[in-house]
């Protein structure tokens, strides 16, 4: 963990926006411009993309580049998002949570079904939140383009077996991770709808996005 208190002020924002719980938000960060994600009430996950704007179905952040460029599979302050081209899109410049997930995913309908009952496969989820939102926008984006994903605020510890586990959040009220756009970046987030699992505390919450010049 990094943990590193940003000094930016949030009166001074361009833009504040508040994501309620299980919702979707989509924006355009230019080059140089800070993004704060706020977990408001503590304990949700915010699901994760970045796109080139330039192109911004031929280069999108890669988690095998993120985590192979850091040699971690964590994310925290200092970290480079990395695209599928090895471009910096994104460095992580403050964080007050201290760990970010790059392995778990996002949830579907395919994995409700599998990890938890039949009758759950037609529960919301942030695949179904990427796909309405790339379906919507005006960037040519397609369900190709959903790539793995990170997941801010959430806890997926590796265990010694090299398997995954789903775990109650490190994250609380308030707690944000703040990153400066080091390219011009369309930001995709799903608020995580998840209420099968620890990830979102079985009750999803809002979660609040900032961003300054």
């Amino acid at each position: 963990m990094n943990l590193q208190e940003s000094m930016l002020d949030p009166k001074d924002a361009v833009s504040r926006e508040t994501v309620p719980a299980g919702e979707w938000w989509i924006a355009e960060l230019r080059q140089g411009q800070t993004l704060r994600i706020v977990d408001v009430e503590g304990n949700e996950a915010a699901d994760t993309l970045f796109y080139s704007l330039a192109d911004p179905s031929g280069e999108r952040y890669s988690a095998i580049d993120t985590t192979q460029r850091q040699s971690n599979v964590y994310l925290t302050t200092g970290s480079p998002l990395v695209s599928n081209r090895g471009n910096v899109m994104l460095t992580i410049t403050a964080d007050t949570c201290g760990r970010h997930d790059t392995l778990g995913g996002a949830c579907s309908a395919e994995a409700n079904q599998m990890r938890y009952a039949l009758d759950k496969k037609s529960m919301h989820s942030c695949r179904d939140n990427f796909l309405h939102a790339v379906q919507e926008s005006r960037y040519g984006l397609t369900k190709r383009d959903v790539v793995s994903n990170i997941n801010f605020f959430m806890n997926v510890p590796v265990t010694a077996d090299g398997g995954l586990s789903f775990q109650d959040g490190i994250s609380g009220s308030g707690k944000y991770v703040e990153m400066c756009a080091e390219m011009d970046v369309i930001a995709l987030i799903s608020n995580c709808p998840q209420l099968n699992n620890p990830c979102s505390g079985f009750n999803p919450t809002p979660l609040e996005m900032i961003i300054w010049d």
